[in-house]
């Protein structure tokens, strides 16, 4: 049965002038010869084209001007009742089409803060005016519904400067389909590669590498990716891939690096060379232990003439309490073991503990679904219980979806706490689902301490429930996507979920672990952001993305192994800098990407190298900044370098952008200068040491830089101690000099 349509002022018209009919023809035209013109698949996509129902305009949650629609047309019901019953009923005027203010305000024929948004002569004009002249049809439950979209080509390898016309189609509910090309919603995510119209026109730029287009009619998504090789012509191409046999006859044999190369051939790009021993000691001590290598090791390992001595270092890598330090730091950032926002006396024992159970756990190289079960599941006290300090900074249901999601799944669900996510399957009946999961969670004893109490007990509550916000219905505690957990009366659901996420076909689990690793060994992950995950943000190498986390699984989620994998790959070997063969190259790892130091190595390193230790307050003396319990250890140093405040599970609260603050701070910061001038560092026993200027100019670049210094820079840095009447004044700006260059503050 048809919903009757809401009752608007002009319906009592129509009933005194006995004109209401379906069909009746607008005043001074006709209806057009067309279908049955339904609200849910044929109106609202127009409104969604024209940007009527987006977040800038009345799709926001106050609306606009009075009118308020939902986000994206998700709610069709609701949008209609907003048309057709609002605003006095002037918004639909059956009896005179054109003088609806859905049409007079869309073609501007009375002011619009959104501007002109319809031309009269146009398709979507007269598929509205036909819809509105027939009765203005409420949806309907009995509508075919839409079922999907896609897309054609789905793939395509396109040359610079050139075109590609997509095609959409839609298929509903009672077979038929419809070419919706003209009506759906495109966007790219690379527009620097490749750009889209809005009728669906891809266009690329003079940028070579790889782009998706999201195409969306109504709530349906299809994605279009389209390759941009490097070269340009066949000849090119088949030159591209001879030198690439070659290089990969001389690379180890591994499944990460068959994709590897069978991508490079794909895009014809041409990567750098691998690079020097030395340069690999520093990347790879500093990506696993954050930690420079001494002169001793660069010694020992230049020398070394053994084939697997890269092999062997990495083992010997792991094996340091510096790696699980390291580690334990990068997540303790992931997992919020926030101290500030609490007396500090009280809150770091239990922040202390958590620090040191995470580090314990990489130093034994805990199973990775292990680790995060334990989490998950974790109940009692902080003392009893590590872990159990999770859930202090995570308390409230929004803060459980989002951290689960972005930390383990990786996945961004924040919009599905409002509405339909834009741009992936999730609803709002998915987040309060998954929600529901820690409606049992509950909590008892502590003492107050500022934001909230510390040192609860975490216990399972016999009842506890969550509502959809909309509908008021109760919703059982169920996974991403469902379905809804299979629960008696005394189950835990997190011990539910704990097992949906670890099971090796989990769609999300091990590819997000895989993908965050990757990105912190390579700088930037296969899917980028890294815990961005959707169907519309592809990983760049899915094949690669699939081996690597089917041999995760299949290992039982070793992330020693996975990292052996990782920095043994033929990417993580190669030199940084570009050439004309992979310029440009953000995607393919064709080159190593260069980054900055994080904040706490960082320090570290500035210490090691000048030999004094920092000093913290309140934290023992000789503790590193990797080795930090919290972030609420006062270090300026720190907080102007990005140490991240541990607000959220994104890594993407850690800043490594260049700032003023930045320079300045090297330049001018007390810490540095009281380093360089300490009567028992390493400045000072330079200028004691009975060694010529060369051999003192050789030994700070080795102890800097981790290298032998060029001929040109011995010559310059010879000349300088020479030239200086204080050694010791000398041997500090030499050393300061080093420490502030690119080379040092970057891992390359």
């Amino acid at each position: 049965m048809i919903r009757p349509i809401p009752t608007p002022l002009w319906l009592p018209m129509l009933l005194v002038s006995g004109l209401f009919c379906a069909g009746l023809p607008a005043e001074g035209g006709e209806v057009p010869d067309a279908p049955n013109v339904r609200f849910g698949t044929d109106v609202v996509p127009i409104l969604t084209k024209l940007g009527c129902n987006s977040g800038g305009c009345h799709g926001k949650a106050t609306g606009q001007n009075g009118f308020k629609l939902s986000l994206f047309g998700f709610e069709p019901d609701e949008d209609y009742d907003a048309l057709a019953s609002e605003g006095r009923g002037r918004r639909l005027i059956p009896t005179s089409p054109e003088r609806s203010l859905l049409l007079l305000k869309a073609t501007s024929r009375v002011p619009h803060g959104g501007g002109r948004r319809l031309d009269e002569t146009s398709d979507d004009y007269k598929l509205l005016r036909a819809w509105i002249a027939r009765g203005a049809a409420a949806p309907d439950a009995g509508d075919p519904r839409l079922m999907r979209i896609s897309v054609a080509p789905e793939k395509q390898v396109l040359q610079t400067q050139t075109a590609e016309q997509l095609r959409v189609t839609a298929f509903f509910s009672d077979g038929t389909t419809r070419d919706v090309t003209r009506q759906a919603v495109y966007q790219s995510n690379a527009t620097n590669i490749a750009d889209v119209d809005a009728n669906g026109l891809v266009t690329t730029s003079t940028q070579h590498g790889l782009v998706s287009v999201m195409a969306r009619f109504g709530e349906q998504i299809a994605t279009y990716h389209a390759a941009v090789p490097f070269a340009d012509n066949a000849v090119k191409m088949a030159a591209i891939h001879a030198q690439l046999d070659a290089m990969e006859r001389q690379a180890q044999d591994s499944k990460v690096n068959r994709h590897l190369f069978r991508q490079w051939r794909r895009l014809g790009v041409v990567p750098s060379v691998p690079a020097d021993d030395a340069t690999f000691l520093r990347r790879v001590s500093i990506d696993i232990c954050g930690t420079l290598p001494t002169p001793q090791e660069l010694a020992d390992f230049v020398v070394d003439t053994q084939s697997d001595k890269r092999t062997r270092l990495i083992e010997r890598l792991l094996d340091r309490p510096e790696y699980a330090s390291y580690f334990s730091l990068k997540w303790a950032d992931i997992l919020q073991n926030r101290g500030a926002g609490y007396a500090t006396s009280k809150q770091r024992q239990g922040t202390t503990l958590f620090a040191a159970w995470i580090r314990d756990s990489f130093a034994a190289n805990k199973p990775y679904d292990q680790f995060v079960a334990e989490i998950l599941t974790a109940s009692g006290s902080q003392n009893e219980n590590p872990p159990a300090i999770w859930y202090r900074a995570v308390r409230k249901s929004p803060e459980y979806v989002e951290s689960v999601a972005q930390a383990f799944l990786g996945v961004r669900i924040q919009c599905a706490q409002c509405h339909h996510h834009p741009t992936e399957r999730w609803s709002q009946e998915d987040y309060f689902g998954l929600a529901a999961v820690f409606s049992r969670v509950g909590r008892k004893g502590g003492f107050a301490d500022a934001e909230v109490p510390t040192d609860e007990i975490i216990y399972l509550k016999e009842t506890g429930s969550v509502v959809h916000p909309r509908t008021g219905a109760v919703l059982p505690p169920r996974p991403l996507g469902g379905p809804n957990f299979e629960l008696a009366m005394h189950d835990d659901p997190r011990l539910s979920l704990a097992r949906w996420m670890t099971r090796p076909d989990n769609p999300f689990f091990a590819r997000t672990m895989v993908n965050r690793m990757w990105a912190h060994f390579l700088g930037r992950g296969l899917v980028h952001p890294i815990d961005d995950s959707r169907s519309t943000n592809p990983p760049s190498n899915p094949e690669l993305l699939d081996a690597l986390a089917e041999d995760f699984a299949a290992s039982g989620y070793d992330i020693q192994r996975l990292i052996q994998a990782i920095t043994g790959s033929y990417a993580y070997g190669l030199e940084a800098a570009p050439h004309p063969g992979n310029a440009g190259d953000t995607q393919t790892f064709a080159r190593f990407y260069p980054r900055r130091l994080t904040a706490e190595v960082l320090l570290d390193g500035v210490s090691q190298v000048l030999d004094v230790p920092t000093e913290f307050g309140g934290i023992p003396a000789g503790t590193r900044a990797i080795d930090l319990p919290d972030e609420n250890v006062a270090a300026h140093f720190l907080d102007v370098f990005g140490r991240p405040g541990r607000m959220s599970a994104c890594e993407c609260e850690r800043v490594d952008a260049p700032a003023l603050t930045q320079a300045l701070e090297l330049v001018n910061s007390a810490e540095i200068q009281r380093k360089l001038t300490a009567k028992a560092g390493y400045a000072e026993k330079l200028a004691t040491a009975n060694r010529s200027p060369g051999e003192l100019a050789v030994e700070i670049f080795r102890r800097v830089l981790a290298r032998e210094p060029h001929e040109e820079e011995l010559k310059v840095a010879k000349t300088f101690l020479e030239s200086e009447p204080d050694r010791a004044e000398a041997c500090r700006s030499l050393l300061w000099s080093l420490l502030a260059t690119n080379e040092f503050l970057l891992n390359h």
